[in-house]
């Protein structure tokens, strides 16, 4: 059993959570209320929800990579990968249309990052015992 990887799941699912919860609510549900035309806002939505799926789905299988972290390095480091450029696209998006200060009303980038290197890291080390 990897520990590193196992955090790295765990930090997942929590970020995944947060995301389908709390995000589901504060960022979903008003812009299905907007005035935006309703086939655009339900695109969104859908495109909310395919986050949300690839959020879930990567974070059960850094779950299940920790039990047999050499079996499925490929793989971790792909989501690893994934979730580091996502952080990447928070912290693009938040300096070029916004500056530094946006990168405190977009924090997600330290779990999406942190997820990443976490993974990264576990990956790197999964010949050996932790």
């Amino acid at each position: 059993m990897s520990r590193i990887l196992f955090s790295a799941g765990l930090l997942a699912a929590f970020t995944s959570a947060l995301h389908t919860g709390l995000g589901t609510f504060e960022i979903a549900g008003p812009l299905l209320r907007s005035p935006l035309p309703q086939a655009l806002s339900l695109l969104l939505y859908a495109c909310w929800h395919l986050v949300s799926v690839t959020l879930i789905g990567s974070a059960a299988a850094l779950l299940i990579a920790a039990k047999q972290p050499l079996r499925h390095r490929s793989m971790v480091q792909l989501i690893s990968w994934l979730w580091l450029c996502f952080g990447f696209v928070f912290i693009g998006v938040a300096l070029g249309h916004s500056g530094v200060a946006m990168l405190f009303q977009l924090p997600q980038w330290v779990l999406l990052i942190l997820v990443g290197v976490l993974g990264l890291f576990g990956s790197a080390r999964s010949g050996q015992s932790l």
